[in-house]
């Protein structure tokens, strides 16, 4: 046994007794052990590895276990056949997988570490708080619904009562509550657009028809049931719909029978001005409005809210107690902490902060060589406009240097719009700044 390469990372994640099972396992597979050789003992093997001997005797057990090893009674432990077809050729050669790339993507928000102690602070008082001894409220917890309608009015101009409120497990949840129990019809979605909305009309059954995102203005919402948008900052585009387009578009959704779906996409990010107020609020009986926290606290968290007309929100409310479907009670417990002791608007205000030193860098950066897709400085990327052979170009150059970035394209059905987003969220400043560099690189090569 002497002659085999063990070694032991003491650096690695991995226990150093997974460590030595692994490789042994290995060994085995490959025949360098062959069944019946013996091993040395525990204390020997310790040694020579310079660990504990615990740590072999918990490895030879797990092995032991799973059938590779056997022990004989004062006889020692010896490698056993694991029961594999034998094979004349060498076993492949295992190399550990490459690292996966840093994502510059549109949904990896900055959390600023200063604010860990808030979030451990609202997990402490979920460990000791009691819970519901029943199925939890379809609605959500009373406590964070009435926080989430003050905040609501607060931030967003959407006065309503916490009986409106209903609490998610996020965007695409509640996207998925109204689609089922909207009336048949077909589901519009802006072009390009939230691939994840798509996706999950799909799932319902629903038609999918395009909007341009760029002419909210020329939407056709004849036969729509609903119609998806993301007016406070359009995703991916950026563009923020006026105040006329609006109007306008309750307007027809009114004469239509159309519902408006909101996701107030980016809408507490907005680096030059305060939020402007939600399309909700200017006919809360013709929108259902969509807020998530995976944009401030995390998307992990999966914790969201819907508010919508009171037809709408009774049908979603009875469909989701005949389910038991509800957000998972410490979770809501965690959301209410964090609302209430200030931490959501901590890390919202700190998080726009470098979102908007980042975005200038890009901007700094970019503006030689692609067209930003809008003026308006908000959110966690920016969208630049150039050609796809350019912008596959690039992104390659980005990905061989470890960084994704995702295409323009994508997201796109039947617009044929080109470029790059660029999100400034999930690194820190000097991962940026080598991702810039690589994408620079990718467009300036002949």
């Amino acid at each position: 046994m002497s002659t085999l390469p063990l070694t032991l990372d003491r650096s690695a994640d991995t226990s150093l007794s997974a460590q030595l099972s692994s490789q042994i396992r290995t060994r085995i597979l490959e025949e360098t052990l062959r069944e019946g050789d013996r091993l040395p003992s525990t204390r020997a093997l310790a040694s020579e590895l310079g660990t504990a001997r615990s740590v072999v005797e918990q490895a030879y057990s797990q092995l032991v276990a799973e059938g590779w090893l056997t022990g004989r009674h004062g006889s020692g432990t010896f490698a056993a056949s694991p029961g594999l077809p034998r094979s004349s050729s060498p076993a492949p050669v295992r190399r550990p997988p490459a690292p996966a790339p840093v994502l510059l993507d549109a949904g990896t928000p900055f959390i600023d570490p200063r604010h860990a102690a808030g979030w451990r602070r609202a997990w402490r008082e979920v460990s000791t708080a009691t819970p519901p001894r029943g199925y939890d409220d379809p609605r959500g917890i009373p406590e964070l619904r009435r926080l989430l309608a003050d905040r609501l009015a607060h931030t967003r101009g959407l006065r309503c009562d916490p009986e409106q409120v209903i609490v998610t497990a996020g965007t695409t949840d509640g996207l998925r509550q109204l689609l089922g129990v909207l009336p048949p019809g077909a589901f519009g979605v802006e072009d390009p657009g939230y691939r994840s909305a798509v996706a999950t009309a799909h799932m319902a059954g629903r038609e999918v028809r395009d909007l341009p995102a760029a002419d909210p203005g020329g939407w056709d919402l004849a036969g729509l049931a609903a119609a998806y948008t993301t007016p406070a900052h359009q995703h991916p585009l950026g563009h923020v719909m006026t105040a006329s387009q609006r109007l306008d578009l309750l307007e027809r959704a009114r004469r239509s029978g159309t519902l408006i779906i909101e996701d107030d996409y980016d809408s507490e990010f907005r680096y030059d001005v305060a939020p402007i107020p939600a399309l909700a609020s200017l006919a809360p009986e013709q929108v259902g409005y969509l807020g998530t926290a995976a944009k401030s606290v995390g998307p992990s968290m999966r914790v969201g809210w819907l508010v919508a007309p009171a037809e709408l929100t009774d049908r979603v409310n009875a469909r989701r107690l005949a389910t038991h479907d509800a957000v998972p009670w410490p979770v809501q417990r965690a959301f209410v902490a964090l609302i209430r002791d200030g931490y959501l608007d901590r890390v919202i205000r700190s998080a726009r902060r470098v979102y908007a030193e980042r975005a200038r860098r890009v901007s700094e950066t970019l503006s030689p060589y692609a067209t930003p897709s809008s003026p308006s400085p908000a959110g966690m990327y920016t969208t630049w406009l150039l050609p796809q052979r350019e912008a596959v170009r690039a992104r390659e150059a980005a990905l061989a240097a470890g960084y994704q970035v995702n295409l323009l394209a994508d997201y796109c059905r039947s617009a044929e719009l080109t470029g790059l987003l660029v999100g400034v969220g999930g690194v820190t400043d000097a991962q940026l700044d080598e991702a810039l560099a690589a994408l620079v690189a990718g467009l300036t090569r002949p």
